[in-house]
């Protein structure tokens, strides 16, 4: 196949375009560098069946060339990200999405929208199943990307009805690992860094709220799977293991050796409470669930970022067996 995936220089567009290739098909990356990073393709460009357009998809598109696939994976995720560029936004996720879905349609092409278990919003069901409506509220501060993501899911599915075109929707759930950024935002690059540096860990809020995390390679997975074989409805693409906030800087204090403390501020405006995707669905139309451990899986992202920022390694602060759940 040939597909084209927006935010292709992106932590999950860059991952995703690796194992389309992987699998044998041509690739077109588009991104326009917002927030993605150079960096995350350069290994690609000497690949002949790697193509890379550095344009906005929230602009007219045109690619040339028979596709099999459009992956809409460009936008802002991380909540600093987000809070500063809001307009963008909304833009990537509506007018880039209708471009990307015309493109589809035009190309008579699959498909496949990254959307967010953020649609949820601060959720009243839990764990949180494809077919609750969310919790989210439109104009708070997280209003700009959780709304833009509900209407790119709602503009998929009208282009599926309206005019017939093959479309997936996947609910990413919180995933980590190697490509992230330094200080974006996201609770694992923060604390990791916050670590490595020797700075204090900021929690926010007694850190008892809960998050549930997904290593990249598993999240790949079950994102290519559900282009292959899922269906149209929403599927939530994610680790069913709950951590607390509290419990996972500990962990990551163990597991880098650090000598910083855990601090706490205060918790932002509608910071969802609990988030733990119910993958009931992958289990049983994909064959997937996820199996790197959250901590193998930070041990590798802890490598990653000790040599992106170039820290000396520490002994671990505690040497223990691996208790139930972590």
């Amino acid at each position: 196949m040939r597909v084209l995936i927006t935010g292709a220089a992106g932590f999950l567009g860059s991952h995703l375009c690796d194992r389309f290739l992987a699998e044998g098909h041509s690739v077109v990356g588009l991104d326009n560098f917002v927030t993605g990073h150079p960096d995350n393709i350069a290994h690609l460009m000497s690949d002949v069946r790697f193509e890379f357009m550095r344009h906005n998809i929230s602009t007219y598109t045109y690619v040339s060339g028979a596709l099999d696939g459009v992956l809409h994976f460009a936008s802002p995720a991380s909540p600093i990200d987000y809070l500063e560029l809001p307009i963008q936004t909304l833009k990537v996720g509506s007018l880039g999405t209708h471009n990307a879905l015309g493109l589809a349609k035009a190309k008579n092409a699959r498909f496949f929208l990254a959307s967010t278990s953020e649609v949820y919003g601060d959720p009243l069901v839990h764990p949180q199943t494809e077919d609750y409506w969310g919790n989210v509220n439109p104009v708070g501060p997280r209003g700009v990307y959780d709304e833009a993501k509900r209407f790119s899911e709602a503009i998929t599915m009208a282009y599926h009805t309206y005019h017939g075109v093959d479309t997936r929707i996947v609910r990413i759930f919180n995933t980590y690992g190697p490509r992230m950024r330094p200080r974006d935002g996201r609770v694992v690059s923060n604390f990791i860094v916050q670590a490595l540096t020797n700075e204090p860990l900021t929690i926010y809020g007694d850190g008892s709220q809960t998050r549930s995390f997904c290593y990249v390679s598993d999240e790949v997975d079950g994102i290519y799977r559900l282009f292959m074989h899922g269906n149209h409805t929403p599927t939530n693409i994610g680790n069913p293991d709950e951590y607390t906030v509290r419990q996972l800087a500990e962990l990551v204090v163990e597991l880098t050796g650090t000598s910083a403390p855990i601090v706490h501020e205060p918790l932002p405006v509608d910071d969802p409470k609990v988030r733990k995707p119910d993958i009931s669905k992958a289990r049983a139309t994909l064959g997937w669930q996820p199996t790197v451990h959250v901590r193998d899986g930070l041990a590798l992202t802890i490598e990653y970022f000790r040599r992106l920022i170039g820290t000396p390694h520490m002994a671990p602060r505690v040497a223990r067996e691996r208790p139930a759940g972590l």
